[in-house]
């Protein structure tokens, strides 16, 4: 195939840079809507991502800009394959993290008791950072807090997008959506009511971790597992006649709510006692000895106390056991005011009283105080250090609390659902693809369905009301459930049909359903969302035809058992799919010391800060050099070699564009037009350039099909600089078509054909690298297509273009003819004289079979290493024998040029003489 390249050749600046590129090139794709959907092909020609909305918390870091680089590298190259592109933008601005910073930096909290101030103020305005005690916060009500939370995350959505913009991200801003909008809302809202209709969501009260701080459930895709000092007490049961037997706790505070004593079946230590009955020190409440295989010799006295609940292996226990349930922790965190009917005794009673109130710390303190008064306590108690269940963003230790939630299933506790979602993650293509055993090992591991409701305020309510019994009490089992024409709605204002508000909370009325959705069911719904899932409008059902099942999800790896495991749950419970068709998973940014970085930890980089620095190009540049799925450290040195190779690409494509222009009667800088044709690539050495450009566009668009983005970067810029390094300085005196050193003028064919090997080759760069470098490739495709559009909307090279220009000749001989320039300059540097001093004549050892191909390049690599005489080649062989009958300080040379002749690279200087260094002009 011969295709001509046509280049409009706009005028060349000056001086070349990359400052002011970003500001300069964001308004012309504002302008222009380069990265706009258009959505009017159909699915096969539409490339569709699911982008992660990022928390909207107000802090930024360098971390951000990680991934979200990997993900615009991909849309930018499908974009130039032909793809229309849908990238959207959202942003999760509902849930714990929004609550917790509204209530720092307005100094605020919610009172569901307290009216709707219209006029309210916030006593803050920002707090610098500083963390409010609950106890000098402002109550206020929902609604107000609401509205604060509308009002600060818009705030902090603008820092996001600027953020974006400045990183040249090729979002779709037109597409972007919020979780907790009308539209996502009423996504969420019916998703929900029809897992409700098939049963797949329910409600019931069941034990459930719970955040004492935030005062709301915990799924257990939440939890992390944290160290945390506390001490091991003696504690002894008593048989009836007085025997003691030992267990060891952490809880002595749980002491009033044990149901148990639990020993593995084969402790040969416990054997004669299951079946029999203890009774608890103080409270002297009946409990029998049980077997459970969950019991772990090894670990204490090898016997525990069963509480409800102390830890999730009580859980385990009371529900495999069907043991009673006693709870004695309010969602306070502290222990419930009455004392319990199953403690008879009436000292216990008493003891109890001492704690009713108390938070489990203080709680803690009395009932140890007591077991050493009554002699149950043996020894002091022994400092120890245990895993312990924490919510991911909280500070203090989960407690587990019996209450009524919503659960949706996930394979959890229905072995079928599991196997299928086991299938969906084994139909999904993962990059990289070691990553599939996290997703297989999370689902293979789950132990309860997914606990989806909140006791919180900022997030898309459950769409359900429930009648008033006769009593005053909600009837639970009975939901009001709206019609899904009239959604979204806010139970907690709006009314069932049927009702009246006037019949709100009272007996024979409704009440709502006061709970709202965990963040992560509406961020599980993105696919569905961003695609306008069931919507009725016309151009709605044209965007979920043209978009569902998406093709890409791109996420961090530490969120597979939350977001991506939950958003194919959904899709496959409603759209009996997968959601997308690949997820690529990054790394986590680690500081200089090779940890990672988080705020908590004050190790993060502010975003702006290396992009004013280097440039936006520089940052992704050190971004997409970072492969999927292994961490990457902070790397400052990296975004100096992004920023060098920017500015190269500036530099040479002007060299470039310049050359020739004075030839045509115009001035450097005046605008031409170009025809870069194939055909007119002759010489053997631009031939061998253009080879090696169709294999270096080869690798790297199968790397790009394989999400292996680091990879195509590498293989490109290694061949851009041996591009520059290399053949631009073999080839530019022909290139201007002047008198070599001998005075020999090249033929207007030779010069042609660097001339357009130039061209091509840095066309093929600009559009190559515009996925990485998008601010330069934008600037010098502008130079050489000025009123062609974007070099993001021009076709990815294909190698055949190349191929033709190269006409049969292998891309191995611009590597010889570089080597052998090299070899040349290092008779200068090793003589001390400058690069311009002429070299009379010289004879270079090569290996044989690449002889006859460096003789046809032979005039450039003269005229590039200034040598005015003849250049002969003789045998490597041959330079070998001459080189071991010189003197023996030659010997260790002689074995490398041995080494290297076998290799068939590197070139030998058997013999040169140097001229007269150039006399430098006043």
């Amino acid at each position: 195939m011969s295709e001509t390249i046509n280049a409009n050749l706009t005028p060349l600046p000056d001086k070349v840079g990359v400052d002011g590129l970003e500001d300069k090139w964001r308004a012309v794709w504002d302008e222009q809507g380069t990265y706009k959907f258009n959505n009017t092909r159909d699915r096969k020609a539409v490339y569709s991502i699911d982008t992660p909305p990022p928390t909207v918390s107000g802090h930024l870091h360098v971390g951000h800009v990680f991934s979200y680089t990997h993900t615009d590298v991909i849309a930018r190259y499908k974009r130039m394959r032909g793809y229309d592109v849908f990238y959207p933008m959202g942003w999760d601005d509902n849930g714990l993290p929004t609550e917790r910073r509204v209530q720092n930096y307005y100094g605020v909290r919610v009172d569901t008791s307290m009216p709707y101030d219209p006029d309210f103020k916030p006593p803050f305005e920002g707090t610098d950072g500083k963390k409010i005690d609950a106890k000098d916060q402002v109550p206020i009500s929902r609604r107000n807090f609401i509205e604060l939370c509308e009002k600060l995350t818009a705030q902090d959505e603008k820092q996001f997008e600027a953020l974006w913009r400045s990183l040249g991200l090729s979002i779709d801003w037109s597409q972007t959506y919020h979780t907790i909008g009308e539209h996502p809302q009423r996504v969420a809202q019916k998703a929900f009511l029809r897992n409700l209709a098939r049963g797949e969501a329910y409600q019931k009260d069941a034990p459930g971790l719970w955040d004492v701080t935030f005062q709301t459930a915990v799924a257990q895709a939440e939890l992390e597992s944290r160290e945390y000092p506390g001490f091991y007490h003696k504690v002894a049961f008593r048989f009836e006649d007085g025997t003691p037997i030992y267990i060891e706790t952490t809880r002595p505070e749980l002491l009033a709510a044990c149901t148990s004593l639990i020993a593995n079946p084969d402790d040969d230590r416990y054997k004669q006692y299951f079946g029999q009955y203890v009774y608890s020190p103080l409270f002297k409440v009946k409990v029998p000895i049980l077997a459970h295989p969950a019991a772990e010799m090894d670990k204490g006295a090898g016997i525990a106390m069963c509480c409800t609940f102390g830890d999730v292996t009580d859980v385990q226990w009371w529900r495999d056991l069907n043991l009673p349930t006693r709870s004695i922790i309010q969602r306070n965190g502290r222990i419930v005011m009455d004392t319990p009917d199953w403690i008879e005794d009436e000292q216990g009673r008493e003891i109890f009283a001492e704690t009713a109130g108390k938070t489990t710390f203080s709680a803690r303190k009395i009932i140890v105080d007591h077991l050493r008064e009554s002699g149950d306590l043996d020894g002091e108690p022994t400092p120890t250090k245990r895993m312990t269940n924490f919510y991911e963003k909280g500070d203090k230790p989960l407690e587990i609390v019996t209450s009524r939630q919503w659960y949706l299933k996930n394979g959890g506790t229905d072995p079928k659902l599991n196997a299928e979602l086991i299938e969906r993650g084994r139909e999904l293509n993962f990059h990289p693809d070691f990553m599939r055993v996290r997703y297989e090992n999370w689902v293979h591991g789950l132990n309860g369905d997914w606990l989806i409701s909140r006791q919180r305020f900022f997030g898309v309510p459950f769409p359900l009301w429930y009648p008033v019994k006769a009593d005053g009490s909600a009837d639970y089992d009975h939901p009001i459930t709206p019609s899904e024409d009239i959604l979204p709605i806010d139970p907690t204002i709006d009314v069932p049909a049927g009702y009246t508000a006037e019949q709100r909370d009272v007996p024979g009325g409704f009440t709502a359903e006061q709970d709202i959705m965990d963040t992560w069911a509406t961020s599980s719904l993105t696919p569905q969302i961003v695609t306008h899932w069931e919507e009725q409008d016309e151009a709605s059902k044209a965007l979920f035809k043209a978009t569902f099942p998406m093709d890409l999800r791109p996420q961090g790896q530490d969120i597979i058992r939350t977001w991506l495991f939950s958003t194919v749950d959904r899709a496959h419970l409603e759209n009996q799919c997968l959601p997308w068709a690949h997820a690529t998973l990054s790394g986590w940014i680690l500081d200089p010391d090779h940890k990672k970085m988080s705020k908590s930890k004050g190790n993060v980089v502010v975003p702006d800060k290396p992009i004013k620095q280097f440039g936006a190009d520089a940052v992704r540049y050190w971004a997409a050099a970072a492969r999927l799925g292994l961490d990457a450290t902070y790397d400052e040195g990296q975004m100096k070699i992004g920023r060098r190779l920017a500015i190269k690409l500036l530099n040479a494509t002007k060299f470039a564009l310049a050359i020739g222009r004075e030839d045509e009667n115009h001035h450097v800088g005046a605008p031409a037009v170009a025809a870069w044709d194939p055909a007119d690539v002759t010489e053997p050495l631009d031939r061998a350039a253009m080879a090696k450009m169709a294999l270096v566009v080869r690798q790297a668009t199968e790397a790009l099909e394989s999400y292996e983005h680091s990879k195509a970067l590498e293989v490109i810029e290694n061949y851009f600089w041996q591009f520059c390094d290399d053949y631009i300085e073999l080839v530019k005196n022909r290139a201007y078509g002047t008198a070599d050193a001998t005075g020999h003028v090249p033929s207007e064919a030779a010069t042609k054909s660097a001339r357009t090997a130039l061209g091509l080759g840095l066309d093929a760069f600009a559009r190559l690298l515009a996925p990485y470098l998008p601010y330069a490739t934008e600037e010098v495709w502008s130079w050489m297509h000025a009123g062609s559009g974007s070099v993001h909307r021009a076709a990815w090279p294909t190698p055949d273009v190349y191929e033709a220009a190269a006409f049969k000749v292998a891309p191995e001989l611009l590597a010889h003819a570089g080597e052998a320039l090299a070899a040349l300059r290092g008779i200068k540097s090793k003589a001390k004289v400058s690069m311009k001093t002429p070299i009379l004549s010289v004879k270079l050892g090569v290996a044989d079979d690449v002889r006859e191909s460096l003789e046809s390049a032979v005039n450039d690599i003269a005229e590039a290493g200034r040598v005015v005489g003849r250049i002969s080649f003789v045998s490597a062989a041959a330079a070998i024998k001459a080189a071991h009958e010189t003197a023996e300080a030659a010997v260790d040379a002689a074995a490398k040029a041995k080494a290297e002749a076998e290799a068939a690279i590197d070139v030998i200087v058997e013999d040169s003489e140097l001229g007269e260094p150039p006399v430098k002009k006043k």
